[in-house]
């Protein structure tokens, strides 16, 4: 298969979401947490190196809108506030939270497997709603539901679903949200046949 790659090292995000989608993901969750570009490039055992272009860094912890402490490119866990990074960190530390989403999204959506052709955007559409919803809100969702019935145009317009954001107590619509949810729509729907 033409996303498959001899000798890929077993847990990393490419040899568990497929070249394309390690990719497109290690390109787009930078660009949708922080507004940052970076290049991208994946050894021949699958390990990949981000390298940061233009735009912020977040190397320092933040509270995100929710007022959760956050730093480099959207990254959550372990974080508190005062903690500093650097750029290696933060690609390597973003790297490993993929996985972990990726190997969340890819159990509990056996319509998005790699044997399946033609479901590179899907995937990668997938695992970037579970990087800010959570692998246990992607894994219950409508959209994982109707991408693993096949229905993957369905399961793309399902991901419009996910744009609110608990602010001040109150769970609301997030201007940002849901222009996220529209590209991660528009890139799935690159599968719907």
């Amino acid at each position: 298969m033409a996303n498959d790659r001899p000798g890929l090292r077993k847990g990393t995000l490419a040899a568990l979401a497929g070249l394309t989608s390690a990719a497109l993901l290690l390109t787009a969750v930078p660009l949708e947490e922080s507004g940052r570009r970076v290049a991208v490039d994946i050894e021949v055992d699958g390990t990949a190196r981000v390298r940061h272009v233009s735009g912020p860094q977040y190397l320092a912890a933040y509270r995100d809108i929710a007022g959760i402490p956050t730093a480099c490119d959207g990254l959550t866990a372990r974080v508190r506030m005062g903690l500093r990074y650097t750029e290696a960190q933060c690609g390597a530390m973003l790297e490993a939270e993929l996985v972990r989403h990726a190997d969340g999204v890819m159990r509990c959506t056996p319509g998005l497997a790699l044997a399946i052709p033609g479901r590179d955007h899907a995937r990668a559409a997938a695992i970037s709603l579970a990087y800010n919803i959570g692998v246990g809100g992607w894994c219950g969702s409508t959209a994982a539901r109707r991408i693993n019935a096949g229905q993957i145009r369905a399961g793309c317009d399902a991901m419009l679903a996910w744009d609110k954001a608990r602010v001040g107590g109150v769970l609301r619509p997030v201007k940002g949200l849901t222009a996220r949810r529209q590209r991660e729509r528009t890139l799935c729907l690159k599968d719907a046949a």
